[in-house]
């Protein structure tokens, strides 16, 4: 099924759309930070057409993987990128329990990815 999917141009069309989602949700988590609560309109507006977008990437995603690996791989990286942004640009610490934490969901992403639901 892998190889149809690349033959007929599915799994460049996966990586597209899981990829450009990711993006809009990674940059979504920051615009929310400056958005604080949603009191400052700019911010707010941002966060909310990066949220659209997201979630629409993540839609097309899914017509050609299994929405479960879709979402635990989109959510598992978000995570971790998330963490890092907010420890190099906004300076927040991490304990070992978040990191361990963080460890349980990429095994948990892996897990899925190699042995969950056949694609």
């Amino acid at each position: 099924m892998m190889e149809e999917q690349i033959k007929t141009g599915g799994f460049a069309d996966v990586i597209y759309h899981a990829g450009g989602s990711n993006h809009f949700g990674i940059d979504r988590n920051n615009v929310l930070k400056y958005a604080e609560g949603f009191t400052k309109p700019l911010p707010t507006v941002g966060c909310l057409i990066l949220y659209g977008l997201c979630f629409f990437l993540l839609s097309r995603a899914i017509e050609h993987i299994h929405l479960g690996i879709a979402y635990a791989t989109w959510s598992g990286v978000g995570i971790v990128v998330t963490t890092l942004v907010s420890v190099f640009l906004f300076h927040q610490r991490v304990n070992l329990p978040t990191v361990l934490g963080i460890v349980l969901v990429l095994t948990g992403c892996v897990l899925m990815n190699l042995f969950g639901t056949p694609h």
